[in-house]
């Protein structure tokens, strides 16, 4: 059992929220994390909304919610019923006490907006990423099985490399062929297939709708649906570019990425570290994997985006707290990793005090009074909190 990091910030929030929800991808843990947190609980009622059996229990929601008022009442796959969120609130107003409802979900509020409709202000969301390094050994090997593998729980435990190819592939399979018609996207699976595989190729590049929609042969504003679509069952991330208050040609695309490292490498079908440092996605491999890494690890105060003008001043990661650089990050995938010009430039022009270079080696040194290296399994003696 690894135990996960909001694990602690969930229990807080069921000591001052009346309902707790957690999002996150199909399979990364969820359900595990809500077992953990109600074997802690003295009185709790947990009810899967894909099992039948469950889903018809709450054929009349407030007649059977209600008898069970005195429980913390935990519903997995929550998006199954989405007419739950107006009975919820009513319970809730009905009794305003804290701890109710601990609810899971596997989409965005974006795309659950009944919750954040019917909800506001009784609902608190707690994100939950694949492994981090954060929740790992701080060892070399076990970080690189993590980039290798990608950090869902049964790719990255798998005991055979093959076993957790083959976990990826099939969930690939299902997300495509069960799991968006569920959430009634109507999209063929080939089609988005193809889609996905396109943003493999595209990873950790500015999104050129123009270029994906002729490729797929679909308008523009289709190819970005797509793209929403991923983005909101927790598969891709949009990083969005930083707009500084200065007269400079900023380019205005996000960059995507897929979120998860092993979903990425099996799309290309590389299976071992061997594999992947000859294969020209490497690079950005790294990038994406560090990336996630540092979002998640960070506090919610702060917020990541890039930075690229016209002129050539480019930084991997940008930490803003309110409107405020505070970090300008870049990541190498090399042991002697040299930042560009267009580094320091980019600092330059975001009046940014401090710069990070994160790369796979064992020790942090200096390379300018306020840049520094440091190694990617240190991440969070450094990171702002």
């Amino acid at each position: 059992m690894i135990k996960r990091i909001i694990q602690k910030e969930v229990e807080e929030s069921l000591t001052t929220f009346p309902v707790v929800c957690i999002l996150g991808s199909r399979q990364v843990g969820k359900t595990t994390l809500a077992k953990e947190i109600q074997k802690k609980i003295s009185s709790s009622l947990y009810l899967d909304l894909e099992l039948p059996s469950d889903y018809n229990k709450l054929s009349e929601p407030e007649l059977f919610l209600s008898e069970q008022k005195n429980k913390l009442i935990i519903i997995d796959e929550i998006q199954q019923k989405p007419g739950l969120f107006s009975v919820i609130r009513a319970l809730v107003d009905q009794d305003r006490k804290n701890g109710q409802f601990l609810i899971l979900g596997s989409s965005s509020p974006n795309l659950l907006k009944q919750s954040a409709e019917s909800l506001a202000g009784r609902i608190i969301f707690h994100n939950l990423s694949t492994f981090l390094i954060t929740e790992l050994e701080e060892d070399k090997k076990v970080i690189d099985r993590l980039w290798i593998r990608g950090g869902f729980p049964d790719s990255f435990l798998a005991k055979k490399e093959e076993t957790s190819i083959d976990w990826r592939e099939s969930f690939i399979k299902t997300y495509l062929e069960r799991d968006i018609p569920n959430f009634g996207i109507k999209i063929p699976s080939i089609q988005l297939r193809r889609f996905w595989m396109m943003l493999a190729h595209s990873h950790g590049s500015l999104w050129n709708a123009s270029k994906i929609a002729v490729a797929l042969g679909v308008s523009p504003p289709t190819a970005k649906y797509y793209l929403d679509i991923l983005e909101e069952t927790f598969i891709v991330r949009q990083l969005l570019p930083f707009y500084p208050n200065i007269k400079k040609r900023i380019v205005k695309s996000p960059k995507v990425y897929l979120r998860d490292s092993g979903l990425l490498h099996t799309l290309f079908s590389i299976g071992s570290k061997e594999e992947l440092l000859g294969h020209p996605v490497a690079g950005h491999s790294w990038e994406g994997f560090v990336i996630e890494q540092i979002i998640n690890i960070i506090s919610k105060k702060y917020t990541p985006y890039f930075y690229r003008t016209s002129a050539g001043a480019e930084v991997d990661l940008v930490i803003v707290k309110g409107d405020k650089p505070v970090l300008c990050i870049e990541i190498k995938l090399s042991l002697s990793p040299l930042p560009t010009q267009g580094f320091f430039n980019a600092m330059n022009d975001l009046n940014c005090k401090k710069g990070f270079i994160v790369y796979p080696g064992d020790d942090a040194y200096s390379i300018r009074h306020n840049v520094k290296v440091i190694p990617v399994m240190k991440l969070s003696n450094y990171l702002p909190n």
